[in-house]
């Protein structure tokens, strides 16, 4: 890490290229989900005095990448994550790999300020002042001289991610404020198209949906089932209005919502084609639901609202349906206050398990997967 460069993935016209200031309070969480970071920046390393970077730093999310760097266009990197909330490096240097946990759990959902700076073989980080972790490193192979240039990037990696000791996954529910990058002023460089997301005020717990955006699951990458007696149990807590589950698979179409409207629109089936619709919901938003999966039946909060002889819903799940929080797949934006859901869901339970949004297929960069607004749903943003 003591040499480090840049340049860009794609060389961007600059008609097309939104240069921001690092010291913005930056939302981590609005990336796609791939390693492509959401920022980066560079510098000539001859303008470099010292390797140091501070910045404040807030999230509930538990795994995650924050901070990278790398000279030699990637021949020596460095890469700063969340592990089980637990700060980690990993280090490539010529011949040489490193990946190093340790210090407080920080997916508190507080702020802390971290610096990391880079002194002869030594990386150093501290978090809050204090002293968390140091790693040490050496190669024959390598050069003490620093030149060229160094690059930069938050929420993602310029290199590929087989080049890492320990994987992880990349996405990160987060938020930076206050940065200084070397203690240069150079601005940060975005992706055509992205439009920066503000930061809740103040955060809690949750997955947080705003009305537009969809979660999407493979219900083969989800806990399986056990028993046929017991099925399948999916428990949701949290506050929201408009839809909050659609179930899909081939001729079967099921929604979960608390809309009115969905009684009326003929193009959704709620189960096999020439059947009745069951009754849904019209007072969601409750702190609990239960949704539970059997052989040939769907029950809500304990009672039957769905029964389909022709059907069978385990062999279904087993084989992969399409479980979607947050809306029905392929509806138009013009009705997404009908097809889409308003609120944090605090917890997501299958089988038993908490699933992270993270995790999912596919996710919208507008839904949260770990932060909600502490308070109102249409509280301001800082």
């Amino acid at each position: 890490f003591n040499s480090l460069k840049l340049v860009l993935l794609k060389p961007f016209h600059p008609k097309y290229i939104r240069r921001i200031s690092g010291g913005e309070v930056i939302n981590l969480g609005q990336r796609q989900q791939s390693w492509a970071p959401l920022m980066q920046t560079y510098a000539n390393l001859s303008d470099v005095a010292s390797i140091r970077s501070f910045f404040e730093f807030r999230t509930f999310d538990p795994e995650g990448t924050i901070f990278y760097g790398d000279t030699k266009e990637g021949g020596d990197w460095f890469v700063l994550l969340l592990r089980d909330g637990v700060p980690e490096m990993q280090i490539g240097k010529a011949d040489i790999l490193v990946s190093v946990q340790g210090g407080p759990k920080l997916n508190d959902g507080a702020w802390h300020k971290l610096e990391l700076r880079s002194e002869g073989k030594y990386v150093i980080l501290e978090v809050n002042g204090k002293l968390e972790l140091v790693v040490g490193l050496s190669s024959e192979q390598t050069e003490d001289t620093l030149t060229g240039k160094i690059r930069l990037a938050l929420g993602g990696m310029l290199v590929g991610h087989k080049k890492l000791l320990h994987p992880f996954k990349p996405e990160l529910d987060a938020c930076i404020r206050e940065g200084q990058w070397l203690n240069l002023s150079m601005p940060w460089i975005t992706n055509p198209g992205w439009e920066l997301q503000p930061c809740f005020p103040e955060i809690k717990k949750g997955s947080y949906f705003p009305g537009n955006g969809l979660a999407m699951f493979n219900t083969t990458d989800l806990p399986g089932v056990e028993t046929e007696e017991k099925g399948i149990t999916i428990e949701v807590y949290g506050s929201w209005h408009g839809t909050l589950i659609s179930l899909q698979s081939a001729g079967f179409e099921y929604v979960l919502s608390e809309a009115e409207e969905f009684k009326k629109d003929k193009e959704i089936k709620l189960m096999e084609e020439g059947a009745d619709s069951g009754n849904l919901p019209h007072t969601l938003g409750s702190t609990q639901l239960s949704l539970t999966i059997l052989k040939h039946s769907l029950m809500l909060n304990g009672e039957t609202q769905q029964k389909a002889d022709s059907f069978d819903f385990l062999s279904m799940w087993r084989e992969g349906m399409l479980l979607t929080f947050g809306g029905l797949p392929g509806k138009t934006e013009d009705a997404k206050s009908l097809y889409h859901l308003h609120g944090c869901l605090e917890r997501i339970v299958i089988q038993g398990q908490d699933i992270d949004l993270d995790w999912a297929s596919f996710k919208d960069t507008s839904v949260s997967s770990h932060s909600c607004p502490a308070k109102a749903m249409n509280e301001t943003f800082s």
